[in-house]
């Protein structure tokens, strides 16, 4: 992860670079917004990529002598089947579509798509009761 947080530092190296002579020279906010907004995303994958680093050492894969095995191991818990992804995306979908026919169908698209995160949120989620 060493390799990857100087790269991204490096990038945010560039933008910061081009937002400095963009934001004196440009007569556009908008531009040097997102060049600015690009600088900080970069600064921020490269911050969290160097304190990763830090608190779990040299990957398997950044040494030349690392094996495949030492990677192995399960992935990560994958659900069989839920309806929350299609209920967030038809939510989205009637969001977007509600900013241009009207607030009344916007209002059930931020319904939907709530009821889409909060279900992903917490389909898991167990009590004692």
């Amino acid at each position: 992860m060493k390799l990857e947080a100087i790269l991204f530092a490096g990038v945010a190296l560039f933008f910061a670079c081009v937002t400095i002579p963009y934001a004196l020279y440009g007569d556009d906010p908008a531009g040097t917004a997102a060049v600015l907004i690009a600088t900080l995303m970069a600064s921020l994958v490269s911050f969290f990529l160097t304190v990763q680093y830090k608190r779990r050492g040299v990957r398997p894969e950044d040494r030349r002598d690392g094996e495949i095995h030492e990677r192995g191991g399960p992935l990560d818990f994958f659900p069989a089947r839920s309806p929350y992804p299609v209920l967030t995306a038809l939510g989205v979908a009637t969001l977007g579509t509600g900013t241009v026919f009207g607030l009344w169908l916007a209002l059930i698209g931020v319904g939907l798509t709530g009821a889409g995160v909060f279900g992903f949120a917490f389909q898991y989620a167990q009590t004692d009761h």
